[in-house]
């Protein structure tokens, strides 16, 4: 007999109040409130509800996690009731609510800055490792360890190494124009080209005209001209133009002149507009930005490395942590330090101090499953299962500590002023951004554990949920092994690639839901291809759910393994927009097949991520979910691999 979702839903919408409800949508993972005051929600007792894996808010949203197959089966129930504005079908030309309309501009702005920036931090970390690594090296004091000094190194090994570690900050702004002119689907090469000319040898280096050393070219004898070495704005700016103005002359240039003609007007356009006023304009701004944020960081009595430190956590919590990568690139360019990572890093050390507290002391399976898994990834790094599946889950007292003891860290370290010469790394890799100086390495490594320790004590004293010290159950605490059906004829425990990209995984992927493993294990793919791509079946099998707006597929396999392939992050938004389904549900398809298309170009032009999710949504049926696959891979190939240990009473146990 099919269960009734109706005493659930009537519960739920009790709990958020049917007069406090704008709208509610779904898509194929969570329920999507827009409210009209979120304090009203108590998110404990929602959390308590049988099928309820979670809540966060997100994107103008008050999003409830439930999961694939009984989501759509709650939102009917709660349709049902005909108490709130569901708005799952709702037209194209309809209005959407005003609360979901004012974080239209947040999130394309913080999705434009993750995009064009994130690709270039491993490089710029790398740079970083370089420079510490030439500082330890060529410091006199190591080296009078085994009697030499930095003369006796010849001078074509010390050319060489500032090679290394001169070269991504020479060329910098390239490497930002190129970055945004992919984000913007522009052709990055050109971007490439645009970005060097910015820097060229022939204009006079910015940093030599800013001490003197050098003077400015002056066209027509009015206009200053200056290459844009450390702007980082000013690059951001040209790759935005250019990438504009090369899909504007695409568009209308004629077919047999356009392959020439467009990179030539491109090019020509966006040096002319940036040399002759816009890089200037954009430099001074941006100066004026980082002299504001030191500012802030040498307030004294380690009161602006308090405020940092503190603010930082609710910024990763609010989503709007990326806009602070410009700022540090900022800083990096013009300066060659990143005091700003420094005083953020403490927010993960902070965490491991809570997630440890409540992984010590919990009495039940699943609050020590959500902290040991929490303080794991945070230990590289990876806060999103501690913020929320630790630090909001139960009340707010564990993200207070979290923000006093982030603040309190950053506040010592602004007063001993210790600042990183890169970013990019967190946690228990971020002690390499401070090898370049032995002082600074000892005073964030005391500091660091210190915080780790502050934290642990607070949660200890002040901030232990009742939740996790509750004990289970006693037959939840047994350790019986549970009979499980074993299967028989299994055929094929792989997974294979819906379409052909880069890996990414699980835990990067920007949406915590996801990245948390709430809901199942597996990874992402970011499609190499642009365009209308098609969107294969990962399995042999039977389509359990095809969402309405073609962003989600389910799929359930001879085996009983159950998928859900999942188009971009929010696309759900979309309503339809870009996607086309080529199945229906009950459907039998085998591995390889054509679920539907999705055009990626209008995914990315309204801001949305475009990754596509692979998740096992039962992965809790199986001991193991295995990536095989590294960066890149073409469609269909292997990517996963599941692994299950099954019992039946009296009988071996068997894998699958």
């Amino acid at each position: 007999m099919a269960k009734d979702y109706t005493n659930e839903a009537k519960q739920l919408i009790d709990l958020i109040g049917a007069d406090n409800v704008i709208s509610v949508t779904h898509c194929q993972t969570r329920l999507r409130f827009v409210l009209k005051d979120r304090k009203q929600v108590d998110d404990k007792k929602i959390e308590a509800l049988p099928d309820v894996k979670g809540v966060f808010d997100g994107s103008g949203q008050y999003q409830v996690i439930i999961g694939t197959g009984t989501v759509n089966k709650v939102y009917e129930a709660i349709e049902n009731l005909n108490v709130v504005n569901t708005i799952y079908g709702k037209d194209d030309n309809e209005d959407e609510p005003e609360t979901a309309e004012n974080q239209g501009w947040v999130k394309r702005l913080m999705a434009m800055l993750s995009g064009i920036f994130v690709p270039i931090v491993p490089v710029i970390a790398a740079t970083g490792l370089f420079l510490g690594l030439k500082s330890m090296l060529f410091n006199e004091n190591v080296l009078a360890l085994i009697g030499a000094s930095t003369s006796d190194i010849p001078q074509t090994v010390q050319q060489l190494t500032s090679v290394l570690t001169d070269t991504v900050f020479a060329f910098l702004p390239a490497l930002i124009v190129w970055s945004t002119f992919r984000y913007f689907k522009g052709t990055p090469i050109i971007g490439m080209v645009i970005g060097l000319m910015l820097v060229s040898p022939i204009l006079p280096n910015a940093y030599a005209v800013a001490d003197g050393s050098a003077k400015a070219l002056e066209l027509f004898g009015v206009i200053p001209v200056v290459g844009a070495q450390g702007s980082v704005l000013t690059a951001m700016v040209a790759g935005i133009i250019g990438a504009k103005l090369e899909l504007f002359f695409r568009k209308h240039m004629p077919d047999v002149i356009e392959q020439i003609f467009t990179p030539f007007f491109t090019m020509l356009v966006t040096f002319a507009i940036m040399i002759l006023g816009v890089g200037p304009i954009m430099h001074m701004i941006e100066l004026q930005m980082v002299s504001g944020v030191e500012a802030v960081i040498h307030i004294p009595f380690g009161i602006g490395g308090f405020i940092i430190g503190a603010l930082y956590p609710l910024m990763v919590l609010l989503g709007v942590h990326h806009t602070m990568i410009m700022v540090e690139t900022s800083l990096l360019a013009n300066t060659g330090f990143n005091p700003l990572i420094t005083l953020e890093a403490m927010y993960g050390f902070a965490n491991l101090g809570v997630a440890l507290a409540m992984m010590l002391r919990a009495r039940n399976d699943n609050a020590k499953a959500n902290a040991t898994g929490g303080f794991m990834s945070q230990i590289f790094g990876v806060s999103e299962p501690t913020l929320f599946g630790v630090l909001i889950r139960y009340n707010l007292k564990p993200l207070l500590v979290t923000v006093f003891t982030s603040g309190l860290g950053a506040a010592v370290l602004s007063i001993f002023k210790v600042k990183a010469n890169t970013y990019g790394l967190a946690v228990l890799p971020s002690y390499l951004m401070y090898i370049y100086n032995g002082r600074m390495l000892i005073i964030y490594f005391i500091v660091s554990i210190a915080t780790i320790a502050v934290a642990f004590v607070l949660t200890n004293l002040f901030a232990m949920p009742k939740e996790v010290l509750a004990a289970d159950d006693a037959d939840e605490r047994s350790d019986a092994p549970k009979n499980v059906l074993v299967q028989t004829d299994v055929k094929d425990n792989s997974l294979y690639a819906p379409v052909a990209g880069n890996i990414v995984p699980l835990d990067e992927v920007p949406d915590p839901v996801f990245s948390s493993g709430m809901m199942g294990k597996g990874l992402a793919i970011e499609p190499t291809d642009a365009g209308k791509i098609n969107i294969l079946a990962p399995q042999n099998g039977q389509v359990s759910l095809v969402a309405d707006t073609g962003h989600a597929y389910g799929l359930v396999t001879e085996d009983g393994m159950e998928i859900l392939v999942h188009i971009g992050i929010d696309t759900v938004n979309l309503k339809g927009k870009g996607f086309e389904t080529l199945v229906k549900s009950n459907q039998t398809v085998k591995a390889g097949d054509v679920l539907g298309t999705v055009n990626l170009d209008q995914v990315k032009d309204e801001g949305l991520n475009s990754d596509i999710l692979i998740l096992v949504t039962n992965s809790d049926a199986y001991d193991d979910i295995e990536r095989t696959q590294d960066t890149p891979v073409a469609a269909q190939d292997i990517i996963l691999t599941v692994q299950r240990t099954v019992y039946e009473e009296n009988a071996q146990s068997s894998s699958i």
